[in-house]
């Protein structure tokens, strides 16, 4: 006796209206944006302002490449990339402190409590933090650093914290009920398995730190940045090439290097 089966086909999932309600809103305030900005297109691609960007343009060419001028340059890159390199690794060390208590390890109030400094730290840029440490700390890469530490640690330990409250906690759960003392069911179960992606989450922070430093020094905290306000500010247009040159070097280096790791750390 042959039987004959049935294949069910698939129920296609409804559409809520609230879904449909919030695209329509999306788009709504896309439409609504484009239409309060003032945005002068015609303006932005008229002869004029073709004319004046290419003379503008013109004036950083060429490249100024004396060997005084570009040993100072050297200097200012090893300094933008210690400032990235030490303020990471400080935001790495107590981002990851923060981020127990932020993903509710030690009680709700102590999240609540983290993760509004967290958030705090984050909310304010690093310039603005760079401007506040200058009062205290002076001109120099120490009140960069600075600035790059503390709104960096706010970045990382929101990560972090929600890095280790979406790890599995079976396997943790699994060494506590036979004995083994939380702190040690910590380190070797679930930094084991949240280590890959906050690793991933600080070699992402350090490309973004980079740009960051470079910039920083706009506001006098040392690096390739103050050297480019100070050329510009003189219109020595030759000079501030040189510098926009070794900041788009050091950027590419710096993109290839955590790339290279990251490609390691998967494998």
């Amino acid at each position: 006796m042959k039987s004959t089966m049935t294949a069910e086909l698939p129920v296609q999932p409804k559409t809520s209206w609230s879904t449909i309600t919030l695209l329509v809103g999306i788009l709504l305030l896309v439409f609504a944006s484009f239409i309060s900005l003032p945005l002068k297109w015609c303006d932005f691609f008229s002869q004029d302002a073709v004319r004046t960007s290419l003379e503008f343009l013109r004036g950083f060419s060429p490249p100024e490449l004396a060997p005084t001028f570009l040993e100072r340059i050297g200097i200012a890159t090893l300094e933008t990339l210690a400032m990235s390199v030490i303020g990471t690794l400080l935001a790495a060390f107590f981002g990851m402190l923060l981020s127990l208590p932020a993903s509710g390890r030690f009680g709700m109030t102590a999240r609540f409590v983290t993760r509004g400094i967290l958030n705090v730290l984050r909310s304010i840029p690093e310039l603005v933090w760079a401007s506040i440490l200058l009062i205290a700390a002076g001109l120099g890469p120490f009140a960069g650093t600075l600035a790059l530490t503390i709104h960096t640690i706010g970045v990382l330990g929101r990560l972090f914290a929600d890095t280790l409250e979406n790890c599995p906690p079976l396997p943790e759960a699994t060494l506590r009920i036979n004995g083994t003392h939380p702190i040690a069911a910590f380190f070797y179960a679930t930094l084991p398995q949240s280590s890959p992606q906050m690793m991933s989450y600080v070699l992402y922070r350090w490309e973004n730190n980079i740009r960051a430093a470079a910039i920083l020094g706009v506001v006098g905290a040392g690096g390739l940045g103050q050297m480019l306000k100070y050329h510009l500010s003189l219109f020595q247009m030759q000079q501030a090439a040189s510098v926009i040159i070794a900041m788009l070097l050091m950027v590419c280096a710096v993109d290839a290097i955590s790339f290279g790791l990251r490609r390691i750390m998967t494998r």
